[in-house]
């Protein structure tokens, strides 16, 4: 039996579903509900850039037409559940911004395959969610549309780039959201909003359809409160997709590990991380407070040593600027995206749109990556990037030959003020301890862990896995969930009990 008085969107996956089995509640008062909501709490933190009415309600009837006719248990693993799409993420008749003036006027003439899977799966589709521009920052204050704020602390940023999908899941708003993880996208957000975070392993997850950024280290994944939740949205989203070549035929049950336990795990513990310079102490002692944990309940400790991964932000700093610089040059104001209007030759134009179009991050970034492939400079940067990327995933490779899962800090630190990092480099510093998974190819989760001593604010923890084996992280995650309890709705939108 749910309570009434809890909102659907701050109820788990489970208990909406047995509400709907049960007759409690339809799948179109959920939808409407939902909207509602959105609309009135949202106001206070900016995380929704555009709702999905039409395609929410017609989803919800669909649904309920299947649990009238006694077809509803097998709708799909999130049948009736409110999901939100990070603004990178076409869905057919939306806008897919990317929080960009480059792309305020696109509407989406498809519906990319992760969307479409969570749709197959049953979801109903809430809207598309605020986000650092084309997913370059750290802390969704470069979107052109103004940022989300966090809802532990409105003064505070919610992380980046996939600012929105973690707020919207703090606040309570939905129980599910989808974001993009290039450089730590989703776990460093998820740390900062206490929720669950997780980056698949690379290729787990198509890409089809998703805006991208860095195409060799982009990946999609889930926003949920509990452990379980998640799983069940990476049930929904994973396996091959014949549009992404990089896609993986690696469908599987990512919910088989939760009950397993920690007993007999080999949990690998990186001493350099936790005396990294930046790592604050409250966050430096929740991870020794997890490791401990795991190990009450079964699991060895070993340390690990990654020589390479103090090199990970110097190569992520040339391999993304690149790749993003060859895939943002497809925004030329010609066949889509802004175009400066008045300009009587193709170049000037071409020059204008392109410096209005864009934010200065995304300049930044483009330029960055413009100079690194300029002739004389491509040898002498990128080629030893992706000669330090194959020795940061050989690290990993032999760290999994003696442990199952490695333990560290999802972000260095709580969140911080707006406009209190201004140093681009230093804003950077952010990822420290996620983007050498993306470089890898890893899958990586961050798992909320309590609040910081210091700062009353949420502070999470990173699992990470050998490729293709995320259930392993899974299983390490349930165990700390049971040692901390399930994420939280941040208590200035907690409803009912």
């Amino acid at each position: 039996m749910t309570n009434a008085n809890t909102p659907f969107g701050q109820m788990s996956v489970r208990e909406l579903q047995d509400g709907l089995a049960a007759k409690e509640f339809s799948c179109r008062e959920v939808a409407e509900a939902t909207l509602d909501v959105i609309q009135d709490a949202d106001r206070k933190i900016h995380s929704f850039l555009e709702t999905s009415r039409d395609q929410a309600l017609a989803q919800a009837d669909a649904l309920d037409a299947r649990i009238a006719d006694g077809t509803f248990a097998d709708a799909g693993v999130l049948a009736g559940v409110p999901v939100g799409f990070k603004d990178n993420m076409n869905l057919e008749g939306t806008h897919t911004t990317c929080s960009s003036n480059m792309l305020a006027d696109y509407v989406s003439p498809y519906t990319a395959t992760c969307v479409q899977k969570t749709l197959d799966a049953g979801a109903i589709p809430m809207g598309k969610l605020n986000m650092d521009e084309f997913a370059f920052g750290s802390s969704t204050e470069t979107s052109a549309f103004g940022p989300t704020c966090n809802p532990w602390d409105t003064g505070r940023v919610p992380g980046g780039s996939s600012g929105g999908s973690a707020a919207a899941v703090a606040a309570g708003l939905v129980p599910v959201t989808l974001g993009s993880d290039t450089g730590g996208s989703i776990r460093q957000p998820a740390s900062f909003c206490g929720v669950v975070g997780v980056k698949p392993t690379y290729g787990a997850v198509s890409r089809y359809g998703v805006v991208a950024f860095g195409s060799s280290l982009d990946q999609v994944g889930p926003f949920a409160r509990s452990v379980e939740d998640a799983a069940l949205a990476m049930n929904a989203i994973c396996g091959h997709d014949p549009r992404d070549c990089t896609s993986q035929p690696c469908q599987g049950d990512y919910t088989a590990k939760l009950d397993a336990g920690a007993k007999g795990m080999k949990v690998g513990i990186v001493p350099a991380f936790l005396e990294a310079k930046g790592l604050s102490d409250e966050v430096k002692q929740r991870v020794q407070e997890a490791a401990k944990k795991l190990e009450a309940a079964g699991a060895e400790l070993h340390e690990i040593e990654l020589p390479h991964a103090s090199a990970a932000i110097s190569a992520y700093y040339v391999l993304g600027p690149c790749e993003a610089f060859s895939n943002l040059a497809r925004f030329d104001s010609v066949r889509y995206g802004f175009s400066d209007p008045g300009h009587k030759d193709l170049g000037s134009q071409y020059e204008a749109s392109r410096a209005k179009g864009f934010g200065p991050e995304a300049r930044r970034r483009i330029m960055l990556g413009s100079y690194l492939l300029s002739a004389g400079v491509y040898e002498q940067y990128y080629y030893p990037a992706q000669q330090v990327r194959t020795l940061i995933t050989q690290d990993y490779t032999d760290a999994f030959k003696q442990v199952d899962c490695l333990l560290t800090p999802s972000a260095p630190r709580t969140a911080f003020k707006f406009g209190e990092i201004a140093d681009p480099t230093e804003m950077y510093l952010s990822d420290m301890f996620t983007i050498s998974i993306n470089i890898a190819g890893n899958g990586g989760m961050s798992v909320p862990c309590g609040v910081g001593e210091d700062s009353g604010l949420p502070i999470g923890v990173q699992l990470i896995s050998p490729a293709f084996q995320d259930e392993v992280m899974f299983r390490a995650a349930a165990e700390l969930e049971r040692a901390y309890g399930k994420a939280q709705v941040a208590p200035d939108f907690k409803v009912g009990e």
